[in-house]
């Protein structure tokens, strides 16, 4: 995977059920090395702390393989990237592979992959429409989260290196299948749930999900 662009918000005013509400998903590209946290991005805007930040979502990247597909779905759009709120747009970035746990060096910082994007209706604001997020849910293309374990600079043209891969570990699509999905297997329930790198809030959403066929 190879950072494409590193992207930072902008606290921005909306207005959402007849109220005024900031967000930070308003992400643009910088010419400039962005320095990963353990609990957000240097410079960046965490507006809603309850849902975006801290320490199993300091940093959210996106892969550059999906835009295509959305830009034919939302082709009146103003495209560039950092669209999806991400802080990196990475090229090979494959859902279907990355494993939640595993380890990567990116420029000067060390990161772990955590978990899915669960997209709220800030994500339909940005596209204009909350038809995006129904839209989003059904593309699976969730995009990752990312613990910092070491603090560091990354930079457009670094490449996300293996440094330790949670080869048994539950992949990011397979935790967004259980998240947002049905058909899901007792044994990948459960993998889940013994999983130690799966944040406990997700644990807490697969069984009030499943709990009843556990």
């Amino acid at each position: 995977m190879k950072i494409l662009s590193t992207n930072i918000g902008v606290p921005t005013n909306i207005i959402w059920n007849n109220k005024e509400v900031k967000t930070g998903i308003y992400k643009y590209p910088v010419n400039e090395p962005i320095y990963l946290e353990k609990e957000d991005v240097k410079k960046d805007h965490v507006v809603d702390r309850k849902v975006h930040g801290g320490v199993d979502k300091a940093c959210y990247m996106y892969s550059a393989d999906h835009y295509p597909f959305w830009k034919e779905k939302y082709p009146d759009l103003k495209w560039d990237y950092g669209m999806f709120g991400e802080n990196l747009t990475v090229k090979g970035l494959d859902e279907s592979i990355v494993k939640i746990g595993s380890i990567y060096s990116v420029g000067t910082a060390i990161v772990q992959i955590s978990q899915p994007r669960q997209p709220c209706y800030k994500l339909g604001v940005r596209f204009k429409t909350q038809k995006m997020v129904k839209d989003f849910v059904l593309a699976k293309y969730p995009g990752v989260y990312l613990r910092v374990l070491e603090p560091g600079e990354a930079r457009e043209g670094d490449v996300l290196t293996i440094k330790e891969e949670h080869i048994n570990g539950v992949s990011i699509l397979e935790m967004y299948a259980l998240l947002f999905h049905k058909n899901n297997t007792h044994e990948l329930i459960k993998k889940a749930i013994d999983d130690p790198y799966i944040t406990m809030n997700n644990k807490v959403s697969i069984l009030n999900k499943f709990g009843s066929n556990m």
